[in-house]
């Protein structure tokens, strides 16, 4: 298995390159810049994004497999840009040519955002239906249908991973969870959150190995790349507080619900189980080596 491996500078993209580091896997880099740390790697520095022919990089990659993760994904800003629908164009011009060199294995990442989230249960791939509400969550869905509609007429396989909330070291400071570490380490002014809302929420280091998992068994279709248990935000504040030796109270008594805020997001990853995949991290041992990541980032800058 030789894989060509998109977005590997990203949060999720990072955990994904070491999983395939780990399992041995043959892999090539294709993005505008190597990644740190991936200097012993063959990169080839495309600009998805210029519209350029990809032909010549599919021929030079010689991957038998495609894992495509790269997005436009800055924080606060994804979810409306016009970049997505660049991302589309690319996405299925990188599919094309990935094809059309001969590759037959894809594995590309989706959004839990593709689903309709105004149910009142688990979301599944089979019974939820798709109903995006955003831009972004529009355009990944787009791109699924016309990447599945391409792959079934080359023969290719093509696993589509609807992500989850993944977590974990090397995650966006802006987001929740490392803003709240920097809250409870007495670094930032406390903030509300919807303490009452109910969320899955899945270590990084496993939704990477998920997708390295679909790669390397050849999967077909859609699958939810997620823990498939629903934990209510509030227990994580309190999780959170106790791992930094803090005390909760002043988040919790700022809880807020912010319009549209849905009481219940997670996915049924029954699927993705029977596909041989497992976590390995609980909840708590996934914050736990996020507060870690944190601490350890913090104390090589102060040295």
């Amino acid at each position: 298995m030789r894989v060509l491996l998109t977005g590997a500078s990203g949060y999720l993209g990072q955990h994904v390159l070491s999983r395939l580091r780990a399992r041995g896997c043959e892999t090539v880099l294709l993005g505008r810049s190597r990644p740190a740390g991936a200097e012993n790697l063959p990169w080839l520095p495309v600009d998805l994004l210029d519209g350029g022919d990809l032909a010549s990089a599919m021929r030079e990659a010689r991957a038998s497999h495609l894992l495509h993760l790269a997005w436009y994904a800055e924080y606060g800003k994804f979810w409306t840009s016009p970049l997505n629908l660049r991302w589309v164009d690319a996405s299925l011009r990188l599919l094309q040519a990935f094809t059309e060199a001969g590759g037959r294995h894809v594995v590309m990442a989706g959004s839990c955002a593709e689903y309709d989230w105004s149910g009142t249960g688990p979301l599944h791939e089979e019974h939820t239906p798709l109903n995006p509400a955003t831009l972004y969550g529009a355009a990944k869905d787009a791109t699924r249908r016309l990447a599945q509609a391409w792959c079934r007429a080359q023969g290719a396989t093509l696993a589509w991973g609807h992500v989850f909330f993944p977590f974990g070291p090397g995650e966006a400071r802006q987001r929740m969870l490392p803003s709240l570490i920097e809250v409870f380490r007495g670094r930032a002014a406390p903030f509300g959150v919807n303490a009452q809302a109910w969320r899955g929420m899945l270590p990084v280091r496993d939704a990477a190995e998920a997708f390295v998992h679909l790669l390397a068994q050849g999967c077909d279709g859609r699958y939810n790349i997620c823990s498939g248990q629903a934990v209510q935000v509030g227990e994580v504040v309190r999780t959170l507080a106790r791992l930094c030796g803090a005390d909760p109270a002043p988040v919790l008594s700022l809880a807020t619900v912010r319009p549209g805020d849905p009481a219940l997001l997670v996915g049924d990853n029954t699927r993705l189980l029977a596909a041989g995949w497992r976590p390995t991290l609980t909840l708590e041992q996934g914050l736990a080596a996020m507060v870690q990541g944190m601490t350890t980032r913090i104390q090589g800058v102060q040295t």
